[in-house]
């Protein structure tokens, strides 16, 4: 959490120093603005994250014209927040407004294009369409090819991811591999942001899992833990992923008292960011009443 305060700090001073020398809907205020809420939003922290994302957004529609690309980003932060929190059919319509604008500013091949078919794709697959959602991380993928000398390997490394993932979902899990292979290449042998290395092991492990190689999903959670709590805080929505994840792991072996515990902090965790009818939150919970059953019935045999 420290480097977040200061980070803060830092945009908060930029802000109040621009504020007293440029008039309000000022274009160099938004640097600021945006990045104030790209602070709260890795905090978790998303209704003040979106105050600071909609300043921005307010500013440049106000000093733009409709269709510059700056405003497609405006767009694209908004939607990926509103997907963190679980407000999935406001993220669908704000990136979708971006990509919009950038389909009219911008070449079609441009590596910026990218990010908005990423987190279409994200937000598709947030709400189980899976066939849309891998349509976009491969069009990501295509552009990312294209741009690979302009944008370099770790960009590429985060589509096989999402296309991996993807694959998972819809059950083809030999592709699904083959893919995450090609995302872990890179990552782990330049240096990369350590975060999406965890997410690749997060997403290889959930693979693992559900073709019942148990013991390389444990692998791969573990290490997907041990990177996420060097670097995040105590509480954490991707911690709380990876407790769910390995407790389903261990309700699969039969370990159902340790499933138990991990599942039960994944709930504790989601329940101090996120309202009650989140569908992470709902989904731990589901965890914790399948293994609770399990436990009772084990314990009256």
């Amino acid at each position: 959490m420290g480097e977040y305060s200061k980070a803060l700090e830092y945009y908060e001073k930029a802000l109040d120093i621009n504020r007293k020398s440029l008039p309000p809907n000022h274009l160099d205020l938004v640097a600021s603005y945006r990045g104030i809420g790209l602070v709260y939003q890795k905090m978790e922290e998303y209704s003040k994250a979106l105050e600071y994302y909609e300043k921005a957004l307010e500013i440049n529609k106000k000093s733009l014209p409709p269709n510059h690309p700056s405003l497609a980003v405006s767009y694209n932060n908004i939607g990926c927040l509103y997907d963190k929190m679980g407000e999935y059919s406001k993220a669908l319509l704000a990136v979708t407004t971006g990509l919009n604008i950038q389909q009219i500013s911008r070449d079609v091949n441009n590596p910026d294009f990218a990010y908005s078919y990423d987190s279409l794709g994200t937000i598709h697959r947030s709400m189980k369409d899976y066939s849309k959602a891998l349509a976009c991380f491969e069009r990501s993928l295509e552009i990312r090819q294209k741009a690979f000398r302009e944008i370099g390997p770790n960009l590429l490394a985060l589509t096989y991811g999402n296309i991996g993932e993807v694959q998972r979902l819809t059950g083809n899990y030999s592709t699904a591999v083959s893919f995450l292979l090609k995302a872990l290449e890179i990552q782990e042998n330049i240096p990369c942001n350590r975060t999406n290395l965890a997410l690749t092991y997060n997403y290889m492990g959930e693979t693992y899992r559900k073709m019942n190689n148990y013991s390389r999903a444990l692998e791969f959670h573990e290490k997907a833990l041990e990177i996420r709590e060097k670097l995040l805080p105590s509480i954490h929505s991707d911690l709380a992923v990876t407790h769910n994840n390995l407790a389903k792991v261990y309700e699969a072996t039969g370990q159902y008292k340790l499933a138990h515990e991990l599942a039960q902090r994944a709930v504790e965790m989601t329940q101090q960011k996120f309202p009650e009818k989140h569908p992470h939150l709902l989904e731990y919970r589901e965890t914790v009443a399948t293994i609770r059953k399990k436990l009772r019935s084990v314990c009256f045999d």
